[in-house]
């Protein structure tokens, strides 16, 4: 963990002396900024740089971004990529990837949204990378249907997604009691061979119980047992919500009893 910081002190005692700094110096700098989680150094650093009239790149504004992303600063992601494009410097996929994941973080959906459609005028190609970070940004708020177009948005532009793709969009769908939608992706990942985990399965099941599908929700938990899936807290809490619904409290409490007995 210390190793960062002992990057940024070699670096500051080069600047102290008459060692000449350039771009890949300062770059080298700042991605160890971005690594220590330390993004307003990396600011601090990229202005450092402006002020000096050192040549930025690409790399520099990645790792400023990179930086910005991990500390949540998605307002300075998004101004980093202005400028990025007021330069008419190269935007590419890290850029907006990365941008589009503080966003995330954020919550700001719509933020993330307008981003991806960038990267089209931009000539930029996104990737699996850039769309999980958009599809998730959507299932914080919600946005159910802007999660599931995106997600057909990847299919049509035959850009492979993964369990993390599907855990955001069943996620989405969970929130607004898509349970039919839920169910429907869940059968997509076992068509293409994407393997649902304790996270896909107990979206799906928040999803029956928001429906009031009581049933389902129990069958599900009895599958995840046979194929010897983890049930967690989140999976239990859900299912025994649905059997509250329905009023089903015997079956309600044989899962509550269930859950002491495993290490979840």
């Amino acid at each position: 963990s210390g190793k960062w910081q002992h990057a940024l002190q070699l670096f500051s005692i080069m600047m102290k002396s008459d060692i000449e700094l350039d771009t890949i110096t300062y770059n080298a700098a700042i991605s160890t900024c971005e690594k220590g989680g330390e993004w307003e150094k990396a600011l601090q650093l990229f202005r450092q740089m402006e002020r000096s009239k050192i040549k930025l790149d690409a790399i520099t504004l990645n790792a400023a971004i990179s930086a910005c992303k991990k500390g949540a600063a998605w307002e300075k992601s998004l101004q980093l990529v202005q400028e990025m494009v007021q330069r008419k410097m190269q935007c590419d996929t890290v850029t907006f990837s990365a941008a589009i994941s503080a966003c995330e973080t954020c919550g700001e959906w719509e933020k993330a949204l307008q981003l991806l459609s960038a990267t089209t005028h931009q000539n930029v190609a996104p990737d699996q990378f850039t769309f999980n970070a958009a599809i998730s940004a959507g299932a914080k708020g919600a946005q159910w249907e802007m999660a599931l177009r995106l997600l057909r948005d990847m299919m049509q532009g035959n850009i492979d997604f993964d369990t993390i793709t599907l855990n955001a969009v069943v996620s989405a769908c969970a929130t607004v009691s898509e349970w039919v939608t839920a169910l429907q992706l869940l059968a997509v990942m076992m068509q293409r061979e994407v393997n649902p985990d304790t996270t896909t399965l107990s979206a799906v099941i928040s999803a029956f119980e928001k429906g009031g599908e009581w049933e389902k929700a129990l069958k599900l938990i009895g599958d995840m047992a046979q194929n010897k899936i983890e049930c967690s807290t989140i999976t239990f809490n859900a299912a025994i919500s649905a059997c509250e619904k329905g009023d089903k409290w015997e079956w309600a409490l044989q899962l509550f009893s269930l859950m002491t007995q495993l290490v979840v």
